[in-house]
């Protein structure tokens, strides 16, 4: 059964860095797109980052410069590398999987997978 699952949250001070994990199972996509969404409390989500199959990335004005998304040589990792993070940056982070190419999803949120329980951020000033 396909399914996605998000590590690697926690607190840290202004400034300091995360790595965000997410394991995605059962998906066999040749064509695909995966990402990192994150909602606040009170907040709708919100997009932060996506990878297409072929490696390239877009990310969020939010965080662009500061955040990283990857892949490993296998495709069945994404990584969220998070530096000189702020008090605004904490939320709650999901990991995103779609079969199809990102620009498929612009817009369009509600297409993508998500992981279950997502996974908690807390920066402090």
């Amino acid at each position: 059964q396909a399914q996605l699952v998000e590590s690697g949250g926690g607190s840290v001070q202004a400034g300091g860095s995360l790595r965000l994990s997410c394991a995605y199972f059962g998906y066999a996509y040749v064509l695909y797109c995966s990402g990192w969404f994150r909602q606040a409390p009170g907040k709708e989500r919100e997009w932060v980052a996506s990878i297409e199959s072929d490696g390239r990335t877009t990310y969020s004005d939010s965080v662009k410069d500061r955040f990283t998304i990857s892949q490993d040589n296998r495709k069945n990792f994404v990584y969220l590398q998070m530096d000189s993070l702020k008090p605004e940056d904490t939320a709650t982070y999901y990991c995103a999987w779609g079969g199809n190419s990102c620009s498929f999803f612009v817009g369009r949120p509600d297409r993508f997978r998500y992981g279950g329980q997502g996974t908690q951020v807390t920066v402090s000033s």
